[in-house]
């Protein structure tokens, strides 16, 4: 099987702009023979507070059906970020959607300080899913600080834990501390995706990265480059490369 963790510089608010650079690692990703591919927090909007509901998405929007015909197309589950509408509250989510057709949501379970002014946090969206001979589990960010949630991904049988996040220069050394440890402890295949380039009035740190159930970062992106990280696996072994598009952040 092979999964893939896609890096971008999103913009926030052009939506437009950030669904097109969705497109085109999706089709990057589709050449390489990628089966599911995940983005970073928040990643059809850019990340953002102020603006979210404005900016938010209802679970059967419209502007999900360029991803969801490319999804079936190239046969790729896709896993992608935005504020998301449900009913009267608005959470930090992800839309997951499955080559059949079929789309589910994740919603973000813990959130940083500062976040509960214009988001709540839900436990109602925790879908899990199985993937070849793996179970996924999704996380977004802040749930990573919390060990009780790789905990209950794995309580739940979990075997690949998919973490979109959006974390500074300043913090990827502690998130990727976390999910190495969560990754040993658990006996988890990790897949996390980050932004790189300018964001939210400071610098995304990139390095997505993957680690197998001993804890081992196999592999990982820098902090500049768009492209995607991408994980073979067969039978428990997993070998990690890059696929870089033709642009690196502010080259």
């Amino acid at each position: 099987m092979k999964i893939a963790a896609a890096q971008i510089a999103s913009k926030e608010g052009p939506e437009a702009s950030n669904l097109e650079e969705h497109y085109r690692l999706i089709r990057l990703a589709a050449e390489q023979g990628v089966q599911l591919l995940i983005f970073p927090e928040l990643s059809i909007t850019g990340y953002t507070r102020e603006h979210a509901a404005k900016q938010s998405f209802s679970p059967e929007d419209k502007r999900l059906q360029t991803l969801k015909a490319l999804s079936v197309q190239s046969k790729m589950t896709l896993v992608v970020g935005a504020p998301i509408q449900v009913k009267d509250q608005l959470h930090i989510g992800s839309f997951i959607l499955f080559p059949d057709g079929k789309q589910d949501i994740y919603t973000k379970q813990f959130l940083h300080p500062g976040e509960e002014i214009s988001y709540s946090p839900s436990f109602a969206y925790n879908p899990h899913w199985s993937f070849e001979s793996e179970k996924v589990a999704l996380a977004i960010c802040a749930d990573i600080d919390h060990p009780v949630h790789a905990e209950q991904a794995k309580a739940n049988g979990a075997s690949l834990y998919l973490a979109s996040i959006f974390f500074s220069k300043n913090g990827i050394a502690k998130g990727h501390s976390a999910l190495g440890t969560y990754a040993k402890e658990y006996g988890l295949h990790v897949l996390m995706s980050n932004f790189t380039g300018p964001h939210w009035n400071t610098e995304s740190a990139g390095q997505s990265a993957f680690w197998n159930r001993d804890g081992v970062m196999l592999g990982a992106l820098d902090c500049d480059s768009v492209g995607l990280l991408i994980a073979e696996g067969e039978k428990g072994n997993w070998v990690v490369s890059a696929e870089e598009s033709t642009l690196k952040y502010g080259k």
